[in-house]
């Protein structure tokens, strides 16, 4: 793929700087599911050549699983008549997709090895393969995460950064998470790919001034100022299925689709990150690859902590 070659190395070194932190290791599986990667990667191909978006709709469940309590896929249990989880909460409702997906693969690794695979973990071999099937890097994903027996609706509220926010509530929330701006530039680069909808971005495009006004002209056409909620729009217009750098050169021209993509390139410390990212397409993929180890990282279940769900909708 495009940004794979020569990012081993990169891997490797990042794989080394977080695998000590969590008990998370490449090869926690091996002797009990060996298999497991392939099946992962062939779902995520079929599902990919049919529905290019839902590569980015599988990375963007991985970040909203890892920020709400920790990479534990409490993203994915549904609510029952006694349990709210964080479907609902206001970040992810009628937003979130991919659920499907998810349950595609555990339903295959469960043939093959009943009750040893997270639903955790399947989530984020799952984000990897759909970004590289996009035409971006591969990395090394350290396994061996456990799954939550619960979920937090009002910590998925507070803790994912909504399309307004600016940039020091971006920097203030990605640091909460051990995240630096180098960091959240570089993850905010997964909305190369993907859309969004008109309700998040209705704002940026009427109401900010940083904006092209060309870029606003034509998202207009399709958002307008009510009406037409639901309506979607490619993050990065350029080339909205392809995992490239095409995101840091439209935010450089003023043309960010959400007020938060912007605030990247509005006279703050990531202007220089953005610059390099927008030339250097390698340094991009390198950077987003220590940055997502970093974000698969953050407090897994491990050990005996949490289980190891046989329907990730649902607690055993």
């Amino acid at each position: 793929m495009a940004f794979a070659k020569g990012l081993h190395l990169v891997a490797l070194v990042s794989l080394l700087a977080y695998s000590s932190n969590a008990q998370l290791f490449p090869n926690f599986y091996g002797a009990r599911c060996p298999n497991l990667q392939s099946i992962v990667r062939s779902v995520m191909s079929q599902t990919v050549a049919q529905d290019p978006s839902m590569g980015a709709s599988i990375l963007r469940l991985f970040f909203h699983d890892c920020f709400v309590n920790g990479c534990d896929a409490s993203v994915l249990l549904d609510d029952t008549a006694t349990f709210q989880g964080e479907k609902n909460a206001g970040p992810n409702a009628n937003s979130l997709r991919g659920f499907q997906v998810i349950d595609a693969i555990k339903s295959r690794v469960e043939a093959a090895c009943g009750g040893v695979v997270s639903c955790a973990d399947i989530l984020a071999l799952a984000a990897r393969d759909g970004v590289n099937l996009l035409g971006g890097p591969s990395w090394t994903v350290l396994l061996g995460r456990r799954d939550s027996r619960t979920a937090s609706f009002s910590a998925a509220n507070s803790n994912l950064p909504s399309p307004s926010s600016s940039f020091n509530t971006l920097v203030s929330v990605f640091a909460s998470k051990g995240l630096g701006i180098r960091d959240l530039t570089a993850l905010s680069g997964a909305h190369t790919v993907g859309q969004a909808r008109c309700t998040n971005f209705r704002s940026h495009i009427y109401n900010d001034p940083n904006v092209n006004p060309s870029f606003s002209g034509a998202r207009r056409n399709m958002c307008p100022q009510s009406g037409g909620d639901g309506n979607l729009a490619p993050l990065d217009f350029q080339s909205p299925n392809r995992f490239d750098n095409g995101y840091f050169q439209n935010i450089m021209n003023r043309a960010g689709l959400l007020h938060s993509d912007q605030e990247l390139f509005n006279n703050t410390p990531a202007d220089a990150f953005v610059r390099v990212y927008s030339r250097n397409s390698a340094i991009f993929a390198a950077d987003f690859v220590t940055a997502i180890l970093k974000m698969g990282n953050i407090s897994p279940l491990t050990g005996t902590n949490g289980e190891i769900r046989v329907n990730c909708r649902k607690t055993n």
